[in-house]
């Protein structure tokens, strides 16, 4: 379903720099903040519609790039956008997605409905969220990985040097209670996964998501999968699913990524035909980024939402971590303008 926004739009840009509480490590990078861009769609009935975005880092898509995209079709935005429209004039990205997500919650409050049933969606239940633990010194990890006391689920940043099996064999020791999944980032070569795989098999990770480099697809052609593969930064949109297929289990849906809820959802539908398991993962940001994924995450079987816990402060209100899930309340984001309102 797709609520046209008739009528004259207010749009308010405005970047935040949401600190975290200690640097966080992938492979070729070090984050110390999430900078984030968020947009705000009001109509001619006062009615506002939100959004966030990080963008894609490894992309430079940054809240400046975003920015700028924005401001060069502010025109047309403000005449009255549509979803529909908006996918046509700006490619897979955060500028995209924070404005797709903005128009969803007025849409949302709009038809006094919240964005789930818009979206033909059974009624949300909370999900089961890993918690992330960035790469670093192996006691390090499993001393984060302890610290996570109500975490069910854990995901490890690796890195690309030569002590991922002490970094995931740590973690296991610390947390054998936890299921398991292990982020490469694209950090490994053919010789570094098949050492450490018997290692993961070990320590009963679950999936390895994104081991190899974008470009090398092939090099997972005819490989022994005893543990589930994910596809993150190989699939930015439905236009890389295909090359996919037979060489990976699961496809990681980022809405900064793709551009979108509305793009996300439209590949959740594809990929689920082509066989496909699926997950919903995040670019670091506040509540307000994770509120829309929480509704992919409704179709999924790996939640990777935890971007808000490593926040110094969170946008309020905020969605709800308890018993090693994520809740994400009407009165955040989605919801009927009724309830925003409380």
């Amino acid at each position: 379903m797709n609520i046209h926004v008739d009528g004259r739009l207010r749009l308010h840009a405005t970047r935040k720099s949401w600190a975290i509480h200690t640097p966080f490590h992938i492979t070729g990078y070090t984050f110390t903040a999430f900078d984030a861009l968020i947009v705000e769609l009001t109509d001619a009935q006062g009615l506002t519609g939100r959004g966030e975005a990080q963008g894609v880092y490894y992309h430079q898509d940054t809240p400046e790039s975003m920015l700028a995209q924005i401001e060069a079709l502010r025109a047309h935005i403000e005449a009255g956008i549509t979803r529909e429209a908006l996918q046509q004039l700006l490619p897979a990205g955060g500028a995209r997605n924070v404005l797709d997500c903005a128009l969803w919650d007025l849409e949302a409050k709009r038809a006094g409905k919240p964005v789930w049933e818009l979206a033909g969606l059974s009624a949300p239940k909370p999900l089961l969220t890993t918690y992330t633990v960035g790469a670093d010194e192996p006691e390090v990890m499993a001393g984060k990985a302890a610290g996570y006391a109500l975490a069910r689920a854990i995901k490890l940043k690796l890195t690309d040097d030569g002590r991922n099996a002490e970094r995931v064999l740590a973690v296991r020791q610390a947390r054998p209670d936890v299921w398991l999944m292990v982020d490469a980032n694209q950090g490994f070569t053919q010789e570094s996964f098949a050492q450490l795989l018997p290692t993961l098999v070990e320590a009963r990770v679950d999936v390895v998501e994104q081991p190899f480099p974008v470009g090398s697809e092939a090099w997972l052609d005819g490989l022994q999968r005893p543990i589930r593969i994910a596809a993150d930064e190989s699939v930015q949109d439905r236009s890389d699913l295909a090359k996919m297929v037979g060489r990976v289990d699961v496809i990681n849906i980022k809405l900064d990524k793709c551009g979108g809820l509305t793009e996300a959802l439209a590949i959740a539908d594809e990929a689920r035909k082509l066989g496909f398991g699926l997950m919903v993962g995040n670019m670091g940001g506040s509540s307000l980024a994770m509120a829309p994924s929480f509704v992919v995450g409704q179709l999924c079987d790996v939640v990777d939402l935890d971007g808000p816990i490593s926040l110094v402060a969170d946008y309020q209100p905020s969605v709800i971590y308890q018993d090693g899930t994520i809740w994400c309340p009407d009165t955040l984001w989605g919801g009927p303008a009724s309830a925003a309102s409380k």
